[in-house]
């Protein structure tokens, strides 16, 4: 098993610079129970998460179709009504309704994609390809961090923006592939797995500090603004060894966040003030992977393991969760 899956699976145990210490059955846990050993302390019924009075989450949003894919997804980007995906060595952009429009092969090895002015940004462990919706490859660099290993990236009008799981700092680079900055967290990145999500937000980057439980915002020349989050297992926390996975804009300007161990989809403002659950474990599909997810005009899409789902809000379920209670004009509520 290399480092990646190994890491995906179980977390590393080396937390806030210490290697915690597995004793009493710990280890034991590290691999045939993983959820009791890194995720809280709420139960898991299942794959859904179950509160203390067993009630399961009565979501928002209510699955209208989805599609399969030949292989295991990778990541997840949405522009102009189309759907890109990477799986491990091909690209595929599909239709809001699902059908296929074009296909391309990549090189092995994708961490993310993003899709930014028509051009599909594929990040490697070590370096970046641009390419053209029709698989043309227009630029590529290589890695400007001797040892990099890249996990997530951001590209928007200021530049590109990469977290590094190794060298723990995220890394800058202009529109053009040439290097502009490091940036570290005053806190200190803490990054046990690769669940080191970044977002860009209306000229604001905001990204995942997973061992920390936070999601920190900068401005994109990489001056830090500040930071929400809490560990826990109950709403509004994030839990296990290292969350949030992903993070993404929902176009009323607030933030989705994606977690794994016992996977969720939640709301909170720029600000860190908690709005909702919109998916539990139960709705995505199970498992113990965070999943890609994107925001693309009323629909949430899903995308995990060699499935895509598409969520749209449901006015009637909403009336009895926190989401329906909102006052936020969210497009998603459509």
């Amino acid at each position: 098993m290399d480092r990646r899956k190994f890491l995906k699976v179980s977390g590393s145990l080396a937390v806030g610079g210490a290697i915690l210490s597995v004793v009493s059955g710990g280890l034991w846990k590290l691999f045939t129970k993983p959820g009791d050993l890194f995720y809280g302390t709420k139960r898991a019924k299942g794959f859904s998460l179950i509160e203390d009075d067993d009630e399961p989450l009565v979501s928002p949003y209510r699955r209208t179709f989805g599609f399969e894919v030949p292989d295991e997804i990778h990541a997840l980007d949405v522009e102009g009504g189309s759907i890109f995906l990477a799986t491990p060595n091909q690209v595929y952009i599909f239709g809001l309704s699902g059908e296929l429009q074009y296909n391309f092969s990549i090189p092995s090895g994708l961490r993310d994609l993003a899709v930014y002015d028509g051009k599909v940004y594929a990040l490697f462990p070590a370096a970046i390809e641009v390419y053209d919706r029709h698989g043309e490859l227009v630029h590529q660099w290589t890695a400007c961090s001797d040892n990099a290993d890249y996990c997530f990236m951001a590209v928007c009008a200021e530049g590109v923006f990469v977290t590094d799981a190794s060298n723990k700092h995220i890394c800058k680079y202009h529109p053009d592939g040439t290097f502009a900055c490091f940036i570290n967290s005053p806190k200190g990145f803490v990054v046990p797995s690769y669940s080191f999500g970044i977002t860009a937000v209306d000229g604001k980057i905001f990204c995942s500090n997973p061992g920390r439980h936070q999601v920190e915002q900068y401005t994109t020349d990489g001056t830090f603004v500040a930071s929400f989050g809490k560990s826990g297992a109950g709403k509004g926390a994030f839990s296990g060894c290292c969350n949030p996975v992903v993070i993404t804009p929902a176009f009323g300007g607030d933030l989705l966040t994606s977690e794994k161990g016992i996977p969720r989809v939640s709301c909170y403002s720029q600000d860190g003030v908690f709005r909702s659950v919109l998916l539990d474990a139960k709705a995505l599909g199970g498992g113990h992977d965070a999943y890609r997810i994107r925001v693309m005009k009323d629909k949430l899409i899903v995308a995990g393991n060699d499935k895509v789902s598409v969520f749209q809000y449901n006015k009637q379920q909403s009336q009895l969760t926190e989401c329906g209670q909102c006052e936020q004009n969210c497009p998603l509520k459509v």
